[in-house]
């Protein structure tokens, strides 16, 4: 882990603020590695991250190769990987491959894993356990799993968490399901460390016990978010419910689309490393980014007066 660790709260075990990095790309289509490193300098020192995840699906994961996640990674670990953690995604759909992932991110030198749950095959609950188990026991790094039904088709279900929370190096959840009451029973039955990976429902998240978020509007209103979750946690829940509902157009604005191509085309407005998103995703047309420039304004994003930035 990162310097500073040590003085983080141990129930918030990557830090409370948490960006899914997207991935910057050139316009012909390959990584910019250089505008990763720009842009992770960017998220840590203006959005106030405490820890990145790289390759996570809003990281365009489907579609990029093992040799560039490999060399985004250490790109990012040299930029930021002493000041914030930084959790790689390795979750496929294939145990081995996600295992083969999982090694190639510990040599490279990433602080966590984060785990998504096999999507499309739509594996039974004893076949959730075997596969987060065998990738927990890959590497010696702690991890992350991921729960988003809505992309992989299946829930990881209260009981199975309770039986991976027993896993000495599976410590948290990132959750976009969406179920409060299901989360809040897993928070009280185990020590998983919860963050929010649904933005509209941050601050519901705080409210029953997670600890932090892993955000992808963050890209943009990072700061603010940093800020309700210290105003929460200080007790100052006026302010941490002022901040949610002054961020409810951007929500609405970046929902809209999917989330990398919106991210995408948000960054451009800021003139901040984004590109292109690779197929079979589709670039915000001319339309839909404007429409998501009215929305992030009226959120209260400063954006430079024209689009896209030259």
């Amino acid at each position: 882990m990162p310097p500073g660790d040590a003085d983080r709260p141990e129930r918030a075990p990557f830090g409370r603020m948490l960006t899914a990095m997207i991935t910057p790309m050139t316009g012909d289509g390959a990584v910019d590695y250089a505008g990763a490193a720009r842009l992770a300098e960017y998220l840590v020192t203006e959005m106030r991250n405490d820890g990145l995840v790289i390759s996570g699906t809003t990281g365009e994961s489907p579609t990029t190769t093992d040799e560039e996640k490999g060399r985004l990674l250490r790109t990012v670990l040299e930029a930021v990987g002493d000041r914030a953690t930084i959790v790689a995604g390795v979750g496929t759909n294939d145990t081995a491959h996600t295992c083969e992932l999982a090694r190639q991110a510990e040599q490279a030198g990433a602080h966590a894993l984060l785990v998504v749950t096999p999507y499309y095959n739509k594996p039974p609950q004893h076949g959730l356990v075997a596969h987060f188990t065998r990738v927990a026991d890959t590497t010696s790094l702690p991890v992350m799993l991921y729960d988003i039904p809505g992309r992989t088709g299946t829930p990881i279900a209260t009981e199975t968490l309770v039986q991976l929370s027993a896993h000495p190096r599976i410590v948290a959840v990132k959750d976009a399901k969406g179920d409060l009451t299901a989360g809040s029973v897993v928070m009280a039955s185990t020590d998983l460390a919860f963050y929010s990976g649904d933005d509209p429902l941050n601050l519901p998240w705080l409210s029953v016990g997670a600890v932090g978020f892993v955000s992808v509007h963050s890209h943009v209103v990072g700061d603010r978010l940093h800020e309700m979750i210290d105003s929460y946690l200080a007790g100052d829940v006026d302010t941490a419910l002022a901040i949610h509902r002054e961020l409810l157009p951007v929500y609405t604005g970046m929902t809209r689309m999917q989330g990398t191509i919106s991210t995408k085309a948000a960054l451009a407005m800021l003139g901040l490393p984004g590109g292109p998103v690779r197929p079979p995703l589709a670039d915000a047309t001319k339309a839909e980014a404007e429409r998501l420039r009215t929305d992030l304004v009226a959120g209260g994003v400063k954006l430079p007066g024209t689009w896209p930035a030259a």
